[in-house]
């Protein structure tokens, strides 16, 4: 593959390093430049200033391609989150995660929420950034006509107006069909989640793994564990070679737990993998 694209890395990896000592900023995105990442897609302030965060990202020479933002703050005060995002220079504002009640299992929720992500799209486009939305695997339930409801949600909303961050993790725990959504989203997928994992049995709540209680967890016989990119269960090339087949501009590597190994260490091995294959 002769051709790449910039390498980022998801910010709320690295939380840990972050939440209680904001003043590690500098010094953790240092570090993310040192592992030869281009860019970081942001998770969150940890209350320091936008200005600051841009300031320093200057400094230590990365992209701040991206930036998930909770669709509730964004539904509070969409002023502000455009305001602060334009100072730092994020390219893209992206919905992470979707409530129970809107999902496409739920179809009077899921109905009535289009509108909303329609509405919140049609504001970010005209500030001169791109809603994109960050999938899991419940988007990926067949409707009553037999669309995925992923599908249904970007047929729905005009273009511009809502774009795709393909968590490709997700995607494939739930389609197998990675690279295909890729390229079913040509020039609608300007970011593309790598994310990696090992699934083994029957693993009824995958959820807790990103802090989410959702049921309750007896009768799961299987493992579900996320993993640095190229350590898990996903073959890559098919999925880097899609992602540029679709125009994309950007990967992001997500890992959003690291059990017995540092984030920054995770973060290194996904990034030297990415470098094994010449990305």
């Amino acid at each position: 593959m002769s051709k790449k694209l910039p390498v980022g890395i998801q910010v709320y990896g690295l939380r840990d390093l972050l939440e209680n000592t904001p003043e590690n900023f500098k010094n953790v995105m240092q570090q993310v430049k040192s592992l030869g990442y281009d860019g970081v897609e942001l998770a969150g302030l940890y209350g320091l200033e936008p200005a600051y965060v841009k300031a320093v990202l200057d400094e230590v020479g990365l992209i701040p391609i991206s930036a998930h933002v909770a669709f509730a703050e964004m539904m509070e005060d969409l002023d502000k989150v455009i305001a602060d995002y334009s100072v730092i220079g994020v390219k893209y504002l992206v919905m992470p995660y979707m409530a129970e009640e809107y999902r496409p299992a739920n179809p009077e929720g899921f109905k009535e929420f289009l509108p909303l992500l329609n509405k919140v799209g049609e504001k970010i486009h005209a500030a001169g950034m791109t809603f994109l939305y960050h999938n899991h695997d419940f988007e990926f339930v067949k409707l009553a006509d037999g669309q995925w409801g992923y599908d249904v949600m970007f047929d729905s909303i005009p273009h511009d107006n809502l774009m795709s961050e393909l968590d490709t993790c997700w995607c494939d725990v739930a389609t197998g069909e990675a690279p295909e959504f890729i390229r079913k989203y040509t020039n609608r997928i300007p970011v593309v989640h790598l994310k990696d994992y090992i699934k083994k049995g029957e693993v009824k709540n995958m959820y807790k793994l990103i802090g989410i209680e959702e049921e309750e967890s007896d009768g799961d016989t299987g493992y579900f564990g996320f993993r640095p990119v190229g350590f898990g269960q996903m073959i890559w090339e098919p999925v880097l070679e899609a992602s540029l087949e679709a125009g994309a501009n950007y990967v992001i590597v997500e890992q959003d737990e690291h059990y017995e190994l540092e984030p920054l260490e995770c973060a290194r091995l996904s990034r030297e993998y990415l470098k094994i294959l010449g990305w």
